[in-house]
Formats: structure tokens, sequence, C-alpha cells
């Protein structure tokens, strides 16, 4: 473990600076393409005939290598953060638009119609309504985004020091420093995990009429025979 968190000066990080780096170049691009997915996920529900050419796009955008992309962009945005995170905002389309097309449409049609009934229009009953009974289908598929980006933006390393913790695998090499590839691998992961759990504590929280599988099963009294009458003591 000697040097395991002794990051190369080259990096112009320290640890924790790698980690908000790799947090912020994670994040942020999935937060974009949940504002982006959500209007154009409802265009999809309120027009059906849309839903396949968008999702056919999307996957191909899916499809693309980011160093494609890298390719493409860096003319534009240079060797910058933005660069990395416009393909990552991009690929979590993929996962974002079907989850939160499939939860929107499993609201009941009773539910829509009582809201219409109230005086909701498309707009209010998307927001008051349909969004919030989506949530656990939304939240699915943000942990998938979420997890995804987080392991994807040690790509970024590869149009110069842009990977955050991904960096230190470019270093471990470069220094012949093999806990650095270790200290990059074992960080990413708890981040993925530690970010995939408060999704996961957030859809408990926005949910609570959701069952939680925790729920204690009442218990049940064994009750002793009752003697025979003939063997009761006076």
């Amino acid at each position: 473990m000697n040097g395991f968190f002794d990051i190369p000066s080259d990096l112009q990080h320290s640890y924790a600076g790698l980690i908000g780096l790799h947090l912020r170049e994670a994040l942020l691009p999935v937060l974009a393409g949940l504002l982006l997915a959500l209007p154009l996920a409802q265009l999809c529900v309120r027009f059906r005939w849309l839903y396949p050419p968008v999702l056919g796009a999307t996957t191909i955008l899916y499809a693309v290598p980011s160093l494609a992309f890298f390719v493409v962009l860096i003319d534009y945005t240079g060797q910058t953060e933005l660069t990395v995170m416009i393909p990552l905002a991009v690929y979590s389309l993929v996962v974002l638009v079907p989850a939160i097309v499939d939860g929107v449409r499993s609201v009941p049609q009773e539910t829509l119609a009582a809201a219409t009934a109230m005086g909701f229009g498309p707009v209010r009953r998307y927001v008051q309504v349909q969004l919030p009974i989506a949530v656990p289908a939304i939240i699915a598929g943000l942990r998938v985004a979420t997890v995804s980006s987080i392991s994807l933006v040690s790509v970024g390393t590869l149009i110069g020091n842009q990977g955050a913790l991904g960096n230190l695998l470019a270093d471990a090499q470069k220094y012949d420093r093999p806990e650095l590839a270790v200290n990059s691998v074992i960080t990413t992961a708890v981040l993925a995990i530690a970010c995939d759990a408060l999704l996961v504590l957030l859809r408990v929280a926005l949910t609570p009429w959701m069952p939680n599988g925790t729920r204690r099963r009442p218990k049940t009294s064994v009750r002793q025979p009752l003697p025979a009458p003939q063997d009761v003591t006076r």
C-alpha cells in the first residue's frame, strides 16, 4: 500500500480532487441527459409513432465509440471536460428515454382520466401525476446510466488528463506503479456503488407508498394442544 495515495504531480490534482473531478464529469452528463430525456419521452408517449425512431437514434449514438466523439468534438471544445461529458450525456439517453417512457405508460388510464376530470392540463398532469408514479422506473434508469457514466469517464484520459481517476491508469504504466491502477479501479468501483446506493435511498424517499420488501411478517403463535378431557387434573 506504499504510495497508494501518492498522486503524481503531473495530474495536477490530489486524491480528493480526482474524486471530485470524476464525480463532476460523470454526474453532470447524467443530469443533462435526464433533462433532455424528460420532454423527449413525453413526446414519445404522446405521439407513439415517434418512439421507434427516437429509440433507434439513441441506440445508434450509443454504438458510436467515445473516441470517435472525441475526434469530432475536440475541434470545437478542445481538450476539456466538456469533450468528455457530451458523449456521456448522449449515451445516457439510450437508458433514460425507454425508462421514462415505460414508467409514464404504466400509469393507469383511470388515474389519467381522474386528473383530467379535475382540470389538469397535459403539462400539469405529466409533472404532478405521471412522473411521480413513474419514479421507480426513472430511478432504475438513472442507476444504470450513473454507474455506466462513472465507469466511462476514465476514457477521457485519451485526450489529455481528462479521465479523472482514469488518469491513474496511464500514470501506473508511465511510472511503473501498479498501485495507482489498483487505486483507480477500487475507487471507481466504490464511487459507483455509493452513487447507486444513494439513488436507491432516493427512490425509497420519493415513493413511500411502495413496499420495500423488508416488512416483517406477523408472528404466528404456536398453540399448545389442549389436554384431553380425561387428562385434566382436578
